[in-house]
């Protein structure tokens, strides 16, 4: 049977993933409202369709999905929605497969960055946010 130590350590450690995990999110999400019509050039750099309404779905997913995972509340759904969306956006933001040879170690390196982000998440919806979150007060 775990002791308050470990149990405090344990939701400690909880707290800290929650909120590293959204520090990827949270600031890139600012940074594109801010910098609004330079991510919708971005996204219709990438060849998508619909980019003004990318970089919308792009900044709600960021900034919404991310305050969610820090404060703990709906975060299974909050960490699901954005694995699938960095694996999405991966693909088209990241191809190293499909850049020259000169440009292949950084955006392989991004791409594969954030597949082990997918993975924390996952992790997350898994686990959820353990007892120090909104998620564990509505419970309680």
């Amino acid at each position: 049977m775990p002791n308050a130590q470990s149990n405090t350590f344990h939701q400690l450690l909880m707290v800290a993933g929650r909120l590293l995990l959204a520090s990827l999110f949270l600031p890139a999400g600012i940074s594109k409202l801010t910098g609004f019509a330079g991510t919708v050039g971005y996204i219709a750099s990438a060849g998508l369709p619909f980019p003004t309404l990318g970089a919308l779905i792009a900044i709600v997913v960021e900034i919404g999905a991310g305050l969610a995972v820090i404060l703990g509340f709906q975060t299974r759904i909050a960490a699901l929605i954005l694995a699938l969306f960095t694996l999405v956006a991966s693909f088209f933001f990241h191809p190293y497969w499909a850049v020259p040879a000169d440009q292949q170690y950084v955006t392989q390196l991004l791409f594969f960055k954030n597949i082990a982000v997918v993975g924390g998440l996952l992790t997350l919806t898994a686990w959820g946010a353990g007892a120090w979150s909104l998620d564990a007060r509505r419970k309680g």
